[in-house]
């Protein structure tokens, strides 16, 4: 079931609720450039053990309104609590993957974790997506600064790029067409100005306001959220575990869907 919330004047953010009458609820956060449906193969499986499973698309990705402005961490969390109000959601797990768990982190932090209960990080893009003189282990900003670059004068060919980077494991060239149309129904200037975020702001601080069980999952051979960033959070967020996923890349969640899944629902069940 397909539906919009409002968030804010003429921003509509797109909501898929699979399986309402489940009895346990996960909140899905997408990744950059993508949208909700990057967890087609979690919605395919976790409603078959009576899970509740809501996908969000970020404003400016997916079906989605598209604003020019509003794509800094503070404003997309805002947008999770207009879609968690709206729907008279309590007691869930919110789960967010890269950019996703960037602002899922930043929702704990500045909605002191209103309506969930567990957090889960998928490769998340904290506590700084980029290197910095005091955090030596992110992507280098030369490498966002093409990123955002490319989208400017060849959008497809960096979402192209992109796409190199984020599979350990093979997949059929008709996936990863899959994976490169999803970013292509996003807007050029929230491809752009989300990347721009990655550079502006950082999650130092929120790590250590989340009060809830955490459970970080991340690829050891990631290759666009290096490990360290999954230590930091672990090593930033009280009450966390951290479980590294072996032969396994930035998308787990199809990378090692199998073991991502029983992951997910083992902790959301504890």
């Amino acid at each position: 079931m397909g539906f919009y919330v409002n968030a804010e004047p003429n921003v509509n953010i797109y909501v898929e609720d699979i399986n309402p009458e489940g009895d346990k609820t996960i909140l899905f956060i997408h990744g950059w450039p993508g949208n909700h449906n990057l967890f087609e193969y979690q919605y395919n499986q976790l409603p078959k053990l009576g899970y509740r499973c809501i996908g969000i698309d970020i404003r400016g990705f997916g079906r989605s309104d598209r604003p020019w402005h509003g794509y800094g961490y503070d404003r997309l969390a805002d947008d999770v609590r207009s879609v968690i109000d709206a729907m008279e959601l309590r007691d869930i797990t919110l789960g967010g993957h890269s950019t996703g768990g960037a602002i899922a982190i930043r929702y704990m932090a500045r909605h002191r974790g209103h309506g969930v209960s567990k957090l889960a990080l998928f490769a998340a893009a904290a506590p700084s997506l980029i290197q910095r003189p005091y955090f030596p282990y992110g992507l280098p900003k030369e490498a966002v600064l093409d990123i955002i670059e490319g989208t400017y004068t060849d959008r497809p060919q960096m979402l192209s790029n992109f796409g190199n980077m984020i599979f350990h494991n093979y997949v059929t060239p008709k996936f990863s067409d899959w994976i490169f149309q999803l970013g292509l129904q996003a807007s050029g200037w929230a491809t752009a100005a989300v990347a721009n975020t990655w550079i502006e702001e950082v999650l130092f601080e929120d790590l250590g306001m989340i009060r809830v069980p955490t459970l970080i999952l991340h690829g050891l051979n990631d290759k666009v959220c290096h490990f360290p960033l999954a230590e930091a959070q672990k090593n930033g967020i009280r009450n966390a575990r951290l479980v590294p996923f072996e032969c396994c890349g930035h998308f787990l969640f199809y990378d090692q869907m199998d073991r991502f899944n029983k992951e997910l629902t083992a902790f959301t069940e504890r």
